[in-house]
């Protein structure tokens, strides 16, 4: 009986060494599917207490200072051959546009419920770098923070009224015009948009924290193209992030410059002219580069937590000294419009509302595919230690619930005054930059609300200008996440030396072209992220597959050990 035991035990032990073999040689062959020789900042080169990836830094330099100096000596045929391009790309790939964001949203949902959700990014151990609430405050302030404080007011008056066309051409000044133009706000700032930058995030969080590559845009694509990535395939997807994040965030500094002048004028005055502007780029520019300069941690959360903790001062104090029962309608009727016409507006097909649908929803979605790299950068830096599953409901459905709330309050109080023929926004839109003043000029406390606002947006300017030279310092040294300070500054005085030098010497007309540019960088970008979707689903299948793998050698040995004792 003891001969039979031992010699059944014996077999039993044989069977779990060769099923650990045969796993563990299974788990080899994975794991060097992902096994690069390539290192971090390999290709760099130190010069002036920089370090700069080369070509990337080079060519990305060249390319700005030519198109900036191009702008100046030409302004007016830059302005018509940009805004042509701009023009064609929006009219002629309306379908890619349309097509590729809806993808985007389904795609980001059903990982969400896939069994890939669970895993960590940067590994099972991984720990979250920042508190929740630091988290989202970052996720705001670098997303979408600054256009809410603006096309909150001015995009719902904008519908209601006609000022650029309506959705699927309602009847202006109606009660369904006002239900769908809140519906079609929020469409424009709800899933669609924040499900790009999720796409970009999650893709480079992964690769970067979890499989342990540069944390650089070209890394996301190593499942298709291999070690070719770290060759000129890599080095043209990091120029155009570049290009776009440098350009979008330039022509945001610049025009934000022009808003917040007008707000100044609008509250006290101050001449709203070039001076005034640049001034205003300046300053910011300084505070940018103080802040950047502090990194993460010590500035942009620090500005961020700043940034929300007044825009929730200034969103109190519209929802109370507005006529709070109507605006508690009003965020009922943004939800169920948004809710109820969310697929009707993803639809390009057989609309008749053509003007408003490239004017208005193309336009954003190619403008929101350019920002992607600076945007989604930022936030995968912010994210490690967060499952796939944790991050994509923060940075999908979390702010869309608070962009609802914000959207219902903030555009419901001016549809209240537009309906009611109450102020200058009874008459419509005059310029979008005073929407917001020209609203809470309605309520109590006008001169301290709106300098809030007008602090409020100079900070949200600060926080991306920021965020954005520390996104665009990583890719430009290689996928170093810490590049030295000097390079940090450069970047961030690159933005505020372009937007000022646009705004002397094109004004509008240059800003204008250079925002055309950026829109015009959203065609490529689109294909990179389709393309992008399928190596981040090959990857995190591929980090399932090894995670399973792995937990059944555990488990292996462990029965092996318990036979043999």
């Amino acid at each position: 009986m003891l001969y039979t035991l031992s010699r059944v035990n014996g077999v039993f032990t044989h069977q779990f060494k060769t099923e650990i073999i045969m796993s563990k040689t299974e788990l080899q062959a994975l794991r060097d599917q992902y096994d690069t020789d390539f290192e971090v900042g390999q290709d760099n080169i130190q010069a002036m207490g920089m370090d700069l990836h080369n070509p990337v830094f080079f060519i990305s330099a060249i390319l700005i200072i030519g198109f900036v100096l191009a702008t100046l000596l030409f302004p007016t045929q830059s302005a018509d051959f940009l805004g042509g391009a701009k023009s064609w790309t929006i009219n002629t790939f309306d379908w890619l546009f349309m097509a590729s964001g809806n993808i985007f949203v389904v795609f980001c949902l059903a990982l969400i419920v896939l069994p890939v959700g669970k895993l960590r990014l940067g590994g099972k151990d991984a720990t979250p770098d920042f508190s929740t609430p630091s988290w989202f405050a970052m996720l705001f302030a670098a997303g979408m923070g600054i256009g809410l404080m603006f096309w909150s007011v001015a995009e719902p008056i904008a519908y209601y009224t006609d000022w650029y066309g309506t959705p699927f051409n309602t009847e202006p000044e109606t009660q369904a015009a006002a239900r769908m133009a809140m519906g079609a706000t929020m469409f424009h700032w709800g899933l669609h948009p924040w499900s790009i930058y999720a796409v970009v995030a999650l893709s480079l969080a992964f690769f970067s924290f979890s499989k342990g590559m540069p944390f650089t845009i070209r890394s996301v694509f190593y499942p298709i193209f291999g070690e070719r990535v770290w060759g000129w395939v890599g080095h043209f997807i990091d120029i155009l992030a570049v290009l776009a994040t440098i350009f979008g965030l330039a022509t945001s500094l610049g025009l934000g410059a022009k808003q917040a002048a007008g707000g100044l004028h609008f509250l006290f005055g101050i001449g709203n002219d070039v001076s005034t502007q640049i001034a205003i780029v300046i300053g910011v520019t300084l505070v940018a580069i103080f802040s950047v300069v502090r990194g993460v941690d010590g500035g942009v959360k620090l500005l961020s937590n700043i940034n929300i903790g007044m825009a929730l001062l200034l969103f109190a104090f519209v929802f109370i000294a507005g006529p709070t029962l109507h605006l508690l309608g009003w965020i009922g009727t943004t939800l169920w419009s948004y809710a109820a016409n969310i697929l009707p507006l993803s639809n390009w097909l057989g609309r008749d509302d053509q003007s408003w649908l490239h004017g208005w929803t193309v336009f954003y979605w190619a403008w929101w595919i350019s920002w992607s790299p600076f945007v989604g950068m930022f936030i995968a830096r912010i994210s490690r230690g967060r499952t796939v599953r944790e991050f994509l409901v923060a940075v999908l459905l979390v702010p869309c619930l608070v962009t609802v709330i914000w959207m219902g309050v903030f555009g419901g109080a001016a549809l209240e005054q537009s309906i009611n023929g109450v102020g200058e926004l009874a008459d419509g839109i005059s310029r979008v930059s005073l929407s917001m003043f020209q609203m809470l000029e309605q309520l109590p406390l006008t001169e301290i609300s709106s300098f809030l606002g007008i602090v409020l947006v100079l900070t949200f300017f600060v926080t991306s200008s920021d965020s954005g030279s520390l996104v665009i310092d990583s890719i430009t040294a290689g996928g170093k996440l810490d590049a030295p300070v000097p390079q940090r500054i450069f970047w961030a005085s690159m933005e505020g030396l372009i937007a000022g030098t646009l705004l002397f010497g094109g004004g509008k007309q240059a800003l204008d072209a250079l925002q055309a540019g950026a829109i015009s960088t959203g065609l490529p970008f689109t294909l990179v992220l389709l393309l992008m979707c399928v190596s981040l689903y090959k990857g995190l299948h591929h980090e399932l597959a090894l995670t399973r793998l792995e937990k059944k050698v555990r488990h292996a040995e462990r029965r092996n050990a318990d036979q043999s004792g």
